[in-house]
């Protein structure tokens, strides 16, 4: 169990430090310190761990797990794991041998490329003796360390080293007291078990640089660290106090008074503070610094779709509306005929434009942040980046993104292009192309419409066109209607004429705030989903009844990319589901119940935040990211939704009466 569950803490900037509860690593993602070196990307992993040996009443005991290539698990310091547990987003092991007690936490300074570990000797008859084994690398975090083994150097400084990689930047390693001694003896053929389940290679290398030597007395701790900044520093425990009050003002903001705190259960306060750890800063071309979203931990970057579709949930209900604004800021500047990125590539190459979803979301998203932050001269200033874009769909652009003229309803699709967010690809084969119109893009498509001719209005410039357009799409949108089956068509007007494979995408025709579907459409999308889509921890991608569908995610990277969206559960669906439900039966009780599962996933697979996807089968083991933003940003919007409506409803107390 200590080994399916992983901890994470990230920095701000795009790097991150991750690893399981039980100190193995077993992805290549998992380090110490995982440094943006080009922020928010050039992701590097420069520190791959620490392993404690601890002496006490004249026992040595390693407290350290690794796992070798072969089967053996040596040494094995997860039995002396007695506890742990998160302090806001820090993890903290409490080791027990004999009477001793030692807590062990970690965390990342806000902003920069360094890593803090700190041992804190809680209880003791008697002094304990620290050994801290640092093991380095240096290498893209999507490799492994093989056959060309890195070459360093390094000089002293003050309880540490400067390490000096050949053809990389320098970084520090060094503690607060103690004393330390040079190594570098490579350790080859760590297993990478879940790499293994991956298709991928499943062994990898790295090098102790040094070990560090402390005794500490009952009461004392010692804090370690590993960092970029090149010159010669300590360590500083009140790092550790700045981290605390970062995630204390976050939860000031998000609940400025008690009241309002005790209102909101534990699990949703989690949230908040896990919302924080995708938002990223991102340096413009101007010499500013923008923000940005990171779409998953261990290995995603900034998205342009999943960016938007989570800026909500991790911003706007958290009350951050100036990050929120300056995300939108952002990725305007970005705009190219009409189209927002997919993706910025790791390593640095111009920005991917496949998507046809994007530009809408970013629309929806700049309707949630001015309903949020009533900022009009926001709106004067974005209005004119709306209109264009949308211009260009209505008059088309790239990969077949259009408007059909006798329908008004956008079409998109280019043979080995895929556009929407069911986007596997492996090599040329578009696992599923969805080439015509897709159902959530002309739900987003009739929104933005509206969205934009609302913003015209309010600024008191011509804006029937726009609304007359809207009306004309959700005329052609019950073309979407299959009767026989009584829900949605997925895609209309495909290579193959109309798709009605059983997926989820029909639910934004009634989770948006305008729905194209008639009240009766709209319940019955919701109750073919609750019946044949939804589990505990998401919506299935594909329905059990389709013969396309793929109920386990695994293998290879051609059979995961064959279930990805074949079946495969999806945690970020719930938010919408979940709002679908709400508007057709006005239960928010009911509604809510099918967030609760999520409180006690917090506890497993990526701890203390929310998973991507899960098996579309019976026990729903949870795969992929094991921190995906937009599953924490969709729970946390339909959560905040939801309470807020349901307080507007609530019958005000008459005076003089309980």
């Amino acid at each position: 169990m200590a080994e399916r569950r992983e901890w994470l803490v990230t920095n701000g900037i795009g790097g991150f430090a991750s690893g399981t509860v039980a100190g193995s690593l077993t992805r290549r993602y998992h380090g110490l310190l995982v440094a943006a070196l080009k922020p928010p990307l050039g992701r590097t992993l420069l520190v791959s761990k620490l392993e404690e040996t601890v002496e006490y009443q004249g026992q040595i005991l390693q407290l350290s797990t690794n796992h070798w290539h072969g089967g053996a698990v040596a040494p094995t310091g997860f039995l002396y794991l007695e506890r742990f547990r998160l302090e806001g987003t820090t993890p903290v092991w409490t080791f027990a041998v004999a009477d001793a007690q030692l807590d062990k936490r970690i965390w990342m300074e806000p902003g920069e490329n360094t890593i803090y570990v700190q041992y804190a000797f809680k209880r003791g008859s008697l002094p304990i003796r620290l050994h801290l084994r640092a093991f380095i690398n240096h290498r893209n975090y999507h490799w492994t360390t093989l056959g060309n083994l890195p070459e360093f150097s390094s000089t002293p400084i003050i309880h540490g080293f400067q390490i000096l990689p050949t053809g990389g930047p320098p970084f520090i390693l060094s503690a607060s007291k103690g004393s330390v001694e040079a190594v570098s003896t490579w350790y080859r053929n760590y297993d990478l078990p879940l790499e293994r389940e991956r298709g991928l290679p499943d062994r990898e290398h790295h090098l102790h640089m040094g070990t560090w030597i402390i005794e500490l007395k009952p009461g004392e701790e010692v804090t370690w660290m590993g960092s970029t900044k090149s010159e010669d520093r300590l360590p500083q425990s009140s790092s550790i106090e700045r981290r605390q009050n970062h995630e204390q003002a976050l939860l000031t903001t998000f609940s400025p008074t008690k009241r309002s705190a005790s209102q909101r259960p534990s699990w949703i306060q989690q949230l908040m503070l896990a919302a924080d750890q995708f938002i990223s800063s991102r340096p413009l071309s101007s010499g500013d610094t923008g923000h940005t979203i990171i779409a998953g931990y261990q290995w995603f970057g900034d998205w342009g779709r999943d960016t938007m579709i989570s800026l909500p949930g991790l911003t706007l209900t958290t009350k951050r509306y100036d990050i929120a604004r300056s995300i939108l800021s952002t990725f305007a500047q970005y705009a190219n005929e009409g189209m927002l990125p997919n993706r910025f590539p790791d390593a640095g190459e111009d920005p991917e434009y496949n998507t046809v979803d994007a530009t809408l979301w970013y629309v929806e998203a700049v309707r949630q942040y001015l309903e949020a932050a009533r900022d009009r001269a926001f709106l004067k200033t974005i209005f004119p980046v709306l209109l264009d874009m949308l211009s260009w769909y209505r008059k088309g652009t790239r990969f077949g993104i259009g408007m059909d003229p006798s329908d008004h309803l956008l079409h998109a699709g280019q043979a080995g292009v895929q556009l929407t967010w069911m986007d596997a690809k492996v090599g040329d084969w578009v696992v599923t192309p969805r080439m015509g119109k897709p159902i959530e893009i002309n739900a987003l498509w009739y929104q933005s419409w509206l969205t934009v001719g609302a913003f015209a209005k309010s600024l008191k410039i011509p804006h029937q066109e726009f609304l007359d357009l809207a009306d004309s799409i959700k005329t052609s949108f019950q073309r979407f209607w299959h009767n026989p089956l009584n829900r949605c068509y997925d895609v209309l007007d495909g290579p193959h004429g109309h798709d009605p494979a059983p997926r989820p995408n029909q639910l934004f025709a009634v989770s948006l705030p305008n729905s194209p579907l008639t009240s009766i459409q709209q319940q019955a999308v919701v109750d073919y989903c609750a019946q044949h889509l939804y589990t505990s921890y998401g919506l299935r991608s594909l329905g059990q009844e389709d013969p396309q569908y793929v109920g386990q995610y695994g293998g290879d990277i051609r059979q995961r990319d064959g279930a990805y969206h074949q079946g495969t559960v999806w945690g970020w669906l719930l938010g919408p589901f979940v709002l679908a439900h709400h508007r057709v039966y006005g239960n928010p009780d009911m509604a809510l119940s099918y967030l609760k599962p999520v409180a006690h996933h917090l506890n497993d697979y990526g701890v203390g935040t929310l998973g991507e996807i899960f098996d579309g089968q019976p026990p729903f083991v949870p795969k992929g990211c094991i921190a995906q933003a937009w599953t924490v940003a969709e729970v946390l919007r339909a959560w905040h939704l939801i309470q807020a409506s349901a307080k507007k409803k609530a019958p005000k107390k008459q005076p003089g009466r309980e």
